[in-house]
């Protein structure tokens, strides 16, 4: 009875002083039971006092006090984790247990199975801590460094593991969306991690998130609007606005919509068109005519009143000139395989120069004259004939080549 009459006053004293919606009187009997009118009416009490928690609250901690006898049974969470995080939970493994058991909770990991185990004891008294120690052990499996998934451990803390691997059927598009999450450098996950002071790790087809309550509700609407396509700098260009928006508290109580960018999705690729337009036929009230049949038919070409054997000698002239059709076709294509192609010409006819033009070759002396004569490295019109002396030097050294 005693322990059940201290959970009792600790439940009431979870709510912050300035939600209590009825007040007390001196004597401890309530102003609605003795029926006395409150001192401050409706009109005076402010709304936005009644609904905003004070600064500097906080909600007193669970001790044994609280819950002095423990629990009455005993429960037990496991959870698988992937091979290559073997090597990292062997070396942080003493630090876990030594976190669990501040709250009298026994941890257990198992190389074999590839799993870890955590149960609570007799000593538990936190009957809520035995799910924060499975929160722990999920964030390690996902490959969340033990310094942050450590921090669950905390009253003010919980985290959020969002499952995206099925939201994208194509595998590409998955692997490009996912990479837009994280940003050039990690810098799309960093501003999402200041803004909404929440630890984000995106790791195969889950993206682990640990932080305050309003932070993870944040988190995943940016992570679910990536994945459908909704490119994530929208959303934190918003939470950017609302971060500004709630340092002013004259705007406490207003709405903030008329502040908020609204961003359209615009489609700018055309649509194709098909290749066969179906045109529409103009809409008739009246049904369309009643097809003839083969006696409407008959009777109007007069075959009706004919004999069977009339009818009989008809129809077989009929098939005999279709007969003669076909036999006429399939002849043709028969006799072109004997048809020889057409022969190209060996040689090809050279169009014959114009006699018309003659060419003035003495124009073209000329021209040739003046180019020479321009220094542009050409020899001189007329070189200097070579003398003896140098026509005696080579004739010496021919004789010394030959002997």
């Amino acid at each position: 009875m005693q322990a059940a009459r201290k959970l009792q006053t600790r439940r009431r004293s979870r709510f912050p002083p300035t939600t209590m919606a009825s007040s007390t009187t001196g004597d401890g009997v309530s102003e609605a039971q003795t029926g006395k009118k409150s001192k401050k009416t409706k009109s005076q009490v402010d709304e936005s006092e009644l609904l905003a928690v004070p600064d500097g609250w906080k909600e007193p901690s669970f001790t044994k006090d609280d819950n002095p006898r423990g629990l009455l049974e005993e429960s037990s969470f496991a959870t698988l984790f992937p091979k290559y995080r073997e090597a990292y939970l062997k070396e942080c493994w003493p630090l876990v247990e030594k976190a669990l058991g501040e709250s009298n909770i026994k941890a257990t990991l198992d190389l074999i199975e590839g799993s870890i185990t955590v149960c609570t004891t007799k000593k538990t008294y936190d009957p809520y801590a035995i799910v924060r120690a499975r929160d722990l052990i999920k964030l390690l499996a996902r490959s969340v460094p033990f310094e942050q998934a450590v921090r669950i451990l905390q009253d003010d803390m919980a985290c959020d593991i969002i499952k995206i691997g099925t939201m994208v059927r194509n595998r590409e598009r998955f692997v490009k969306r996912r990479q837009r999450l994280i940003g050039p450098k990690g810098s799309t996950l960093k501003a999402l991690e200041l803004l909404t002071n929440c630890y984000v790790m995106v790791q195969g087809n889950t993206v682990s998130a640990l932080g305050p309550f309003n932070g993870l509700k944040e988190v995943r609407k940016v992570v679910m609007d990536t994945m459908k396509n909704i490119h994530p700098i929208y959303n934190i260009k918003t939470l950017m606005i609302k971060r500004e928006l709630s340092k002013d508290p004259d705007l406490r109580m207003q709405s903030w919509e008329r502040f908020l960018p609204k961003f359209r999705h615009k489609n700018l690729a055309k649509r194709r068109e098909p290749k066969k337009k179906s045109v529409k036929k103009e809409y008739t009230p009246f049904p369309p005519a009643q097809p003839e049949s083969t006696v409407d038919k008959e009777l109007a070409t007069g075959a009706f009143f004919l004999r069977e054997s009339v009818k009989k000698r008809k129809k077989m002239e009929e098939i005999k000139v279709k007969q003669a059709e076909a036999l006429t076709k399939k002849q043709e294509e028969r006799n072109k395989a004997f048809i020889p192609p057409k022969e190209k010409p060996l040689m090809k006819k050279t169009p014959k120069a114009p006699t018309e033009g003659k060419l003035d070759i003495e124009a073209i002396k000329e021209k040739v004259k003046k180019a020479k004569t321009k220094k542009l490295g050409a020899p001189p019109v007329n070189p200097c004939p070579p003398t003896s002396s140098t026509t005696g030097k080579k004739k010496k050294s021919k004789t010394k080549n030959k002997g």
